[in-house]
C-alpha cells in the first residue's frame, strides 16, 4: 500500500519527509509508516479543499448523490483489504472490522439517499414579497476520527459534509492511519481534486494546525472529552467556528429486579463491547443491579466474562483483540490496579494476557469489578478498554436514577425491566443521548446519535448530521404588486 496522503488529489509524503511507525499491538510487529504532517502541509491541504469548494458547492444533488455511491462501491470492492488493514493497525478481532465496512458503506449510501434533503422552506409573507430560506454548506469541514473504528469512521464521517456540498480534510488518529491513507489512495481518482483530502500525524502539530485553521470554519471531533475541551478552546483562539463533538462515556446499564437475568446478563457482556477490548465510547461499563439479585447477576456475570478468550485478529474462536497501543494498555493495567485500592472487588481478569502466541502484543484478560463505590474513579471515568464495573446495588427506581445520573458524562445508557411504566419513565428521566430499553448498543439507522453534559455537542447518523453541515440563509424579496 502507499503510506502517502492525498492533498489536491496526489498522493504525497510528509514536506520534511517526517514519518510514524504503524505498529500490530496483537502482535508486536511493524507494519509500515504513516507521514507525519507539518503545519505547511496541512494548510495545503485546507488550501487544495479551499479552491476546490469553488467548484464543489455548485455540485448538482444528483452528481453529490453519484460521487457517494462511487465510493461506497470502491469500499465495497476492497472491503476485505481495508478491514485486515484496520484489523493489523488497531488489535481488534478481523470479523469486527469486517462489520465495520459494511457499516461505513451502509452511511455512505444512506447520505447519498438524502442529498435532496438539504432544502429550505417558504414562509407565508405579505402580497408582493417573498420569504424563503436555503441551505449552504459551510466550505471546507475539518473531521478528526479516533482510533478504534478506523475505516468505519474514515468513511461515514465524510458522508454527511460531502453530500451537504462541503470539502473535507480528515485527520486520522495516529494509531490508526493505515486504512484512511489506503482508502485516500483508492478513491484519489474518483473524487475531483480538493474535495477530499487525508492527513497523518500526530494531534499536537497535524491535529492542531487543522483545529487553529482560519479557513476551516466547521470543525467535527470523536474522541476523548480532554482533547474536545481543548479543541473548543483552540478554535475559539482563532475564530467563531462551529464545533461538533462526540466523546466519552461513563455508562449505565440499570438491571430491575423483575428483568430477565440471564437476558441482562448477556447484554452487560455485549454492551460492554468486549469483541473491540471495551474501546468505545458508547460502551455500557457501568452496571447498576437491584439488590435483590445483584449477587446472582454478578455470580452470572464474572462466569460468562471469565470464560471470553483473548486472541488473534484471525482467530475464529477469540472473544477480543489486543489494546491498540502501549500507552492505553498501560492506563488500563492502571485502572485495574487503583479500582483494588479504593476496595471495589476485582471478580475476574483484569491481568494481561502472555500466553503462547499472544506473548508479544498487548493484551488484558476482560475484567469485572463488584462493590465498585458509585463515587469513585472506577465508577467515573472512561477507561476506554475492556473493564466492568458493578457497582454498589440500589434499593428502588429513585435510587437507581441517581446512581445512573451521577457523573458528567451522557451518552448512552440500557435499562432492563419487564414493566412498561418503570421504562418508560427511566428513559425519560436518564441524563444520556441514546437510551435502550431492554436493548443494547444497537444503532437503529436513521436516529441520532450523541451525547449530554460533557458527552458532546451535536448528533450523528441522522438528518440532523446533514443538517450540521449546513448554514441557514433566509431571503426576503419585495417585488411590488
Amino acid at each position: 500500500m502507499s503510506a502517502d496522503m492525498v492533498i489536491g488529489g496526489k498522493l504525497r509524503p510528509a514536506s520534511d519527509g517526517g514519518v510514524l511507525d504503524a505498529w500490530n499491538p496483537a502482535t508486536g510487529a511493524r507494519l509500515d509508516t504513516i507521514p507525519d504532517a507539518t503545519t505547511e502541509d496541512v494548510d495545503d491541504a485546507v488550501a487544495a479543499a479551499s479552491s476546490a469548494f469553488a467548484s464543489w458547492r455548485r455540485s448538482t444533488p444528483g452528481e453529490r448523490t453519484a460521487l457517494l455511491t462511487t465510493l461506497a462501491d470502491v469500499v465495497t470492492a476492497h472491503a476485505d483489504e481495508l478491514a485486515r488493514l484496520d484489523a493489523d493497525d488497531n488489535g481488534s478481532l478481523y470479523r469486527e472490522m469486517r462489520r465495520d465496512v459494511d457499516v461505513a458503506v451502509f452511511s455512505l449510501r444512506y447520505y447519498a439517499g438524502l442529498v435532496l434533503q438539504t432544502h429550505g422552506d417558504t414562509v407565508p409573507s405579505e402580497p408582493g414579497t417573498l420569504t424563503y430560506s436555503v441551505r449552504r454548506p459551510y466550505g471546507v469541514v475539518g473531521r478528526l476520527i479516533p482510533f478504534n473504528h478506523p475505516l468505519m469512521f474514515a468513511a461515514s464521517k465524510i458522508a454527511a459534509p460531502l453530500a451537504a456540498g462541503n470539502t473535507v480534510v480528515i485527520k486520522p488518529s495516529e494509531h490508526t492511519s493505515l486504512s484512511a491513507l489506503r482508502l485516500g489512495e483508492l478513491v484519489a481518482d474518483v473524487v475531483p481534486p480538493g474535495v477530499l483530502n487525508v492527513v497523518t500525524g500526530t494531534g499536537a502539530r497535524c491535529g492542531d494546525a487543522l483545529v487553529a485553521h482560519p479557513d476551516v470554519r466547521r470543525l467535527a471531533f470523536t474522541g476523548s472529552t480532554a482533547t474536545g475541551r481543548a479543541i473548543q478552546r483552540r478554535a475559539a483562539e482563532v475564530a467563531i467556528k462551529t464545533v461538533t463533538l462526540e466523546l466519552g462515556g461513563k455508562n449505565p446499564l440499570v438491571v430491575f429486579p423483575d428483568a430477565d437475568l440471564d437476558v441482562a446478563v448477556a447484554a452487560a457482556v455485549r454492551g460492554m463491547n468486549f469483541t473491540w477490548q471495551g474501546q468505545s465510547c458508547g460502551s455500557l461499563s457501568r452496571v447498576v443491579v437491584h439488590r435483590d439479585v445483584h449477587d446472582a447477576f454478578v455470580e452470572r456475570l464474572a462466569a460468562r466474562v471469565g470464560a471470553l478468550r483473548p486472541g488473534l485478529p484471525d482467530d475464529p474462536d477469540a472473544d477480543t483483540g489486543a489494546i491498540v497501543n502501549a500507552g492505553q494498555l498501560d492506563k488500563v493495567l492502571s485502572y485495574v490496579r487503583l479500582g483494588q485500592e479504593e476496595g471495589a472487588r476485582l471478580c475476574t481478569g483484569g491481568e494481561r494476557v502472555t500466553d503462547g502466541g499472544l506473548a508479544d502484543g498487548l493484551f488484558v484478560r476482560p475484567a469485572v469489578f463488584a462493590d465498585v463505590d458509585p463515587a469513585s474513579h472506577l465508577a467515573q471515568e472512561e477507561i476506554f478498554g475492556p473493564v466492568l464495573a458493578v457497582l454498589r446495588p440500589f434499593a428502588d427506581a429513585d435510587e437507581a436514577l441517581r446512581i445512573a445520573n451521577a457523573t458528567s458524562l451522557g451518552l448512552t445508557a440500557s435499562v432492563f425491566t419487564r414493566d412498561l411504566g418503570t421504562a418508560h419513565r427511566f428513559a425519560e428521566d436518564l441524563e444520556a443521548g441514546y437510551v435502550w430499553v431492554n436493548e443494547v448498543g444497537r444503532h437503529v439507522p436513521g436516529t441520532p446519535f450523541g451525547g449530554v453534559k460533557d458527552s458532546g455537542i451535536g448528533r450523528e447518523e441522522d438528518l440532523d448530521e446533514l443538517f450540521s453541515y449546513t448554514q441557514l440563509k433566509n431571503v426576503h424579496i419585495n417585488y411590488g404588486r
